[in-house]
């Protein structure tokens, strides 16, 4: 006789699950939620059926794999929606890439990661594999950097035991010396970089959202290639970054806040 779940625990797996799933471009099958998750095989397969029938993930019949559903997507624009600061920096957003050529990004700290709240895609063939909703590490991200360099230290340490430092590419920082190193270099200059460290051929540049109280609650990116953003140009395109902050900042009726 199989031993009854609490519901806690049912609840806990089936956000385990939507979060594995979404993590795999490609979904997963009841096999590989099971083995991933250390959930059995027959508890999966019930939290399975139910997040299916509720549409919260969807069921390819052809290979068994377990994709995200559309319901997700309408609670993420209705959690989009209360965003106060991606409705405020969208304008900026959109001159900035009219400035520049790049695609622009808005990101916010959530938990340990990254998260892209808003999107201006730049015109042109060249298209970044980003999205709406994507979660980024902080170690090999501009975004991730700026959004942790005004942080305190102990603050910053508890992301690095949570997330490591997982080697995207040849350059992506590994060690926490030369992490911490690098967030004092952020704050020094005003703006982080990625260069290369989280995709090859791609480099990134980003700055800080302060609220009127000195804290960063969000970081305006730009993204590129290497070609599109020159070395030569990044001191140049972070002082029109800086500027669309200062003006997201300034346009606000009230403190900035990121909820």
């Amino acid at each position: 006789m199989p031993v009854r779940e609490s519901p806690s625990i049912a609840v806990e797996r089936a956000f385990a699950i939507l979060e594995a799933t979404a993590g795999q471009n490609g979904g997963l099958t009841n096999a590989e939620i099971s083995r991933q998750l250390s959930i059995p095989k027959s508890s999966a397969s019930y939290i399975l059926r139910t997040l299916v029938r509720g549409g919260y993930l969807r069921r390819e019949s052809a290979s068994g794999r377990y994709r995200l559903g559309l319901k997700l997507l309408n609670l993420g624009r209705g959690v989009l929606a209360g965003y106060e600061l991606r409705e405020i920096a969208v304008a900026a957003m959109r001159n900035l890439v009219e400035r520049t050529g790049l695609t622009s990004h808005l990101a916010v700290l959530d938990r340990s990661e990254a998260v892209y709240i808003e999107k201006v895609e730049a015109p042109g063939f060249i298209k970044m594999d980003t999205w709406v909703g994507r979660r980024m590490f902080v170690h090999s991200t501009s975004v991730g950097k700026v959004l942790v360099a005004h942080l305190p230290r102990p603050d910053v340490e508890a992301i690095i035991r949570e997330q490591g430092f997982k080697k995207r590419t040849a350059k992506t920082i590994t060690t926490s010396g030369r992490f911490f190193a690098e967030l004092a270099r952020v704050r020094d200059q005003g703006y982080a970089v990625d260069d290369e460290e989280n995709s090859i051929g791609a480099r990134c540049l980003a700055v800080p959202v302060f609220d009127d109280h000195g804290a960063v609650v969000a970081a305006i990116g730009l993204s590129g290639t290497i070609s599109q953003l020159e070395s030569e140009n990044i001191p140049r395109v972070a002082e029109l970054a800086r500027e669309a902050a200062r003006r997201i900042s300034r346009q606000a009726t009230r403190p900035i806040s990121a909820h």
